[in-house]
């Protein structure tokens, strides 16, 4: 991270990207201004107004942490995206690397080449590495790997053999740690033999000769203790400690639950390999969360913005050719009924309110269930009181929101029966869509799947289908 680098609020980070865009343009006008007039020298002239808008963005991208420039980036069009990233100084590339999406990082490895890419990663740290190594050409990793020390290695070869989303593949190499036997006095001196400590350390790490783990000592405490004292008698004996092969979710959880900074990870001996620190669960929880966003509007992977037309028609046809296939169903239920619908035109006017608040309160269901078996709440046999729980909640919303619609029903067409039919259809289906609320997600989790991928699409063609199917059902039994 560069010395100049700023922390920007929203507001001002999408002042400075208003600069960017601003300047691009202004080099795009001017350019074409002088390559319309005929003079002397034009190509040293346009080489000149060139170089002094390079010059003038660069040193606005100097400024800027790694963050904002991937920010900057994601939000330029391809080409303008390529010109800003030719700007940015050579030893920055990977930092930013590891922060913009994984779409737009695509397309600049893309525009790379080999030699510039093995010298932007190399600066990188080895849980870094693994983390770019998915995306790199297996040509750049080899000559990475080759340039790498044998601990490096090792410590890459340990965070790339461990699963995506478990602790391993998330900790942090970079660590300090001490002896038991040691005075506070002594650690001291140690740390100030450090340039600087690691990112997000507050707490240093106590090990026995064999590296396992023995307990923790917080800076905290080792600056208000005296310092003849050892460090056995003020360390934290027992430490929250992370196994490397732990989900990464329940690591997220736990550092929520006790509001940690970092945490040590051991491995299946118990020495300690590692840590995790709170800015990779940070970044991990967003990830999630991004991912649970996209798979409910039925994407399959984050999509650059900017991307082409074929590329997002991929990534999006999945979901819409299943949507397509449960809206035909729906129509063919009402296509089942077109004689009552012609014998009572009320009931075409009807039926989409009995669908729609059947697919919201299935939707709302669903979301309740996902974050509980997210959060590891939800456990198989509280599954029976938790259907009680929701078909209760839908019986009152169905007799209650139903009967007020069965009134207006009434109201509008005259109609008692009607709005008794109105009234039955919405609480028959506000059940059915707590039903299929709780068991959809639950399905989806006992069989290893996402409980978040696909359900909101699933419960709306069941809510419409079924609400259509109940309505229209009971008002031709009753009414036609």
């Amino acid at each position: 991270m560069a010395d100049a680098d700023e922390i920007l609020h929203h507001d001002a980070m999408q002042e400075r990207l208003q600069e960017v865009r601003t300047l691009l343009d202004r080099q795009k006008r001017v350019e074409s201004l002088v390559h319309r007039q005929e003079m002397p020298r034009h190509e040293l002239v346009e080489t000149l107004v060139a170089k002094q808008h390079h010059n003038e963005l660069t040193k606005k991208l100097d400024a800027m942490h790694p963050a904002d420039i991937a920010y900057i980036l994601e939000a330029l069009p391809p080409d303008d995206r390529l010109l800003v990233w030719d700007l940015v100084r050579a030893e920055r590339d990977g930092e930013i690397l590891l922060e913009v999406s994984d779409a737009v990082r695509e397309t600049l490895i893309d525009a790379m080449e080999p030699k510039e890419l093995v010298a932007a990663v190399e600066q990188l740290d080895a849980d870094e590495l693994a983390d770019l190594a998915p995306d790199l050409p297996t040509e750049v990793m080899q000559d990475v790997f080759s340039s790498l020390d044998h601990e490096e290695r090792e410590q890459l070869r340990a965070a790339m053999s461990y699963p995506e989303d478990s602790v391993g593949a998330l900790m942090d190499f970079d660590m300090v740690t001490v002896r038991e036997d040691v005075t506070l006095e002594v650690v001291l001196r140690y740390l100030r033999l450090f340039d600087e400590l690691p990112d997000h350390t507050d707490q240093i790490f106590v090990i026995d000769r064999d590296d396992k783990l023995r307990g923790s000592l917080s800076l905290n405490t080792l600056l208000v203790n005296d310092v003849n004292v050892n460090v056995a008698s003020v360390m934290h004996d027992h430490p929250l400690v992370l196994r490397a092969s732990d989900s990464a979710e329940s690591a997220a959880q736990a550092f929520e639950r006790y509001d940690l900074v970092s945490a040590p990870v051991v491995d299946h001996h118990d020495q300690l390999i590692g840590r995790l620190t709170v800015n990779e669960v940070m970044d991990f929880i967003r990830e999630q969360s991004e991912e649970e966003l996209l798979a409910h509007a039925g994407l399959r992977e984050e999509e650059d913005i900017f991307a082409p037309i074929m590329d997002s028609v991929k990534n999006r046809w999945a979901w819409l050719a299943i949507n397509l296939v449960t809206a035909f169903f729906a129509s063919r239920v009402i296509g089942a009924f077109e004689g009552s619908i012609e014998k009572l035109v009320a009931l075409a006017a009807l039926m989409p309110i009995v669908a729609g608040i059947g697919g919201n309160s299935g939707n709302q269901t669903i979301t309740m269930i996902v974050r509980a078996i997210a959060l590891g709440q939800l456990q198989p046999e509280a599954a029976r009181r938790l259907y009680r729980k929701e078909m209760g909640v839908s019986l009152i919303n169905g007799i209650v929101w139903g009967g007020l619609l069965g009134l207006l029903a009434w109201w509008l067409y005259d109609s008692w029966a009607l709005g008794m039919v109105m009234t039955g259809a919405m609480t028959l289906n506000l059940l059915l869509a707590a039903f299929v609320g709780v068991s959809v997600p639950m399905l989806l989790a006992r069989y290893g799947r996402d409980p978040a991928v696909g359900s909101s699409v699933l419960i709306t063609a069941v809510t419409d289908s079924g609400g259509f199917f109940i309505f229209l059902g009971l008002a031709t039994l009753f009414l036609i």
